[in-house]
C-alpha cells in the first residue's frame, strides 16, 4: 500500500473522528439547555404556587433564582458550541 494514501486516510478517519465528538458535544449541550429549562419551569410553577398560597412573599427568592438559570444555561450552551467549532475548525483535515 502507498504510505502517503494510508496517512491520508487515517487523517480523515482521526478528522471524522473529532468532528463526530464536537457533534456530540453539542447534542449534549443541547439536552442539559432543555432540561434546565424544565426544571426552571417546574421550579417557577412551585415558586408560583408558593407566593398564592401565601398571599406574600415567601416563593419570591425561589422565582428570581428559577428565572436566572436559563440564561445561564443558555450562556454555557452558546459557550460549549462556539469551543466545538473551534475544536472541528481547527483540528487538520489532512496531513500534507
Amino acid at each position: 500500500m502507498n504510505p502517503a494514501l494510508i496517512r491520508l486516510a487515517g487523517a480523515g478517519r482521526a478528522y471524522q473522528s473529532v468532528a463526530q465528538s464536537t457533534a456530540i458535544a453539542i447534542q449534549d449541550a443541547t439536552d442539559y439547555l432543555r432540561n434546565v429549562s424544565t426544571i426552571s419551569a417546574t421550579a417557577i410553577g412551585v415558586a408560583l404556587a408558593q407566593i398564592a398560597a401565601t398571599k406574600g412573599s415567601e416563593g419570591t427568592q425561589l422565582l428570581a433564582a428559577a428565572q436566572g438559570l436559563v440564561p445561564v444555561a443558555v450562556t454555557d450552551f452558546s459557550n460549549i458550541g462556539a469551543a466545538a467549532i473551534t475544536v472541528a475548525t481547527n483540528y487538520p483535515n489532512s496531513f500534507g
